[in-house]
């Protein structure tokens, strides 16, 4: 990127209704897509754009994040000078750990008063997209905004997810920003994605806990939009919001559409993740498998139909999983049905089950959990 850029990607009170999938993981790293976790996506956006210097800003049950992300060198962000910096709470108060994420942006200060950078992105991790953020940037200076918010407009529900909803006048400036999820009449969503200068983000910091104030959105930007020159850049890609248990169902399926799949993945670069060596998937005599993803290291004896298997999956014979999420390690038992389901990791289901949800609101079963 020929622009001196940072890269935020925010996990401060990420909205989460993702029920038994967080109970031990941070939304960040949920599985999905049968290798990937959620925070592949924006990480790796940033550095296929040319963003060498990332944060990421934890919040809670980040021991997953740091067994995740390591030391950056998947994403190619393990060099001295730039990388990637996993930045926890500062403190373990749990009244301080519940204040807004402007309170730690101001406790890791230092991390950006260091920095020579002059431009920062922020994002959270919950968008699954493929974006290109040099033209954010460059859409940024050619309007001569104090903020850019990315923004999607879309007629669906952004496939069940929960997002703000924006208002643009004709120029592109922002003239409205939903506060948390109210029911503002747009059909233009904001991807909780912003563009600043570094030194206006330590500005609001300051200013606005100085006020009492620490939310970003909330407080130092809504209270803002008449004073600041903030602009809506317009997002064309694929984009799903995965920040409930519907939406996490349904954007893995979208996954089975051909068409998603190589735009998500491949356009306008690819996504990265943390690499696993597994042999490759064995399918055995009698085994039949149907417009689905399935993982390196699977064992496939009985039926997969458009379902997605994370790695080490064995679907024993006589079984059938339709329309469901199995995740690493799962075992299907002899002559088993499973439909609608999502399988957290190291889940058993015995022989002989009949296990059904709706694809509307899909089972659920915890990690380590033996049905």
């Amino acid at each position: 990127m020929k622009h001196k850029v940072m890269g935020v990607i925010n996990l401060i009170h990420e909205t989460d209704e993702l029920e038994g999938l967080t109970a031990g993981r941070c939304l960040a790293t949920v599985p999905f897509g049968a290798r990937y976790r959620l925070i592949d996506f924006v990480l790796s956006s940033m550095v296929n754009s040319g963003i060498s210097k990332v944060a990421v800003f934890a919040h809670t049950k980040y021991r997953s994040l740091m067994d995740h992300l390591g030391s950056g060198k998947h994403w190619d962000l393990q060099h001295r000078q730039s990388g990637l910096f996993v930045l926890p709470p500062a403190t373990d108060d749990i009244q301080e750990i519940s204040r807004g994420d402007l309170y730690h942006f101001y406790q890791q200060r230092d991390y950006f008063n260091r920095s020579s950078l002059e431009y920062v992105v922020i994002t959270r991790s919950h968008m699954v997209c493929n974006i290109d953020f040099e033209k954010v940037i460059q859409f940024h200076l050619d309007r001569e905004a104090d903020i850019t918010v990315v923004c999607k407009q879309q007629q669906q529900d952004l496939f069940a997810g929960k997002a703000r909803k924006v208002k643009l006048n004709e120029e592109g400036r922002v003239t409205a920003i939903q506060d948390h999820y109210g029911r503002m009449s747009s059909d233009i969503s904001s991807m909780e994605m912003y563009v600043m200068r570094k030194d206006l983000l330590m500005d609001l910091v300051e200013t606005s806990l100085a006020q009492g104030q620490d939310h970003l959105v909330r407080h130092a930007i809504l209270s803002r939009l008449d004073k600041l020159k903030v602009y809506g850049y317009m997002y064309e890609g694929y984009l799903g919001v995965v920040n409930t248990l519907s939406s996490y169902y349904r954007n893995n399926m979208n996954l089975l559409d051909p068409d998603v799949w190589s735009e998500l993945f491949y356009q306008p670069g690819s996504i990265f993740t943390k690499i696993k060596d597994e042999p490759p998937a064995r399918y055995l005599v009698g085994s039949k498998v149907t417009n689905s993803l399935i993982a390196n290291g699977c064992r496939i004896e009985g039926t997969v139909i458009n379902s997605i298997l994370f790695r080490g999956v064995h679907v024993q014979k006589g079984a059938i999983v339709s329309n469901s999420i199995v995740m690493q390690n799962g075992v299907i038992g002899e002559n088993s049905f499973l439909q609608h389901s999502i399988l957290d990791k190291d889940v058993r289901v015995e022989a002989d089950r009949d296990i059904r949800g709706a694809a509307s609101s899909p089972f659920l079963a915890g990690k380590r959990k033996i049905i």
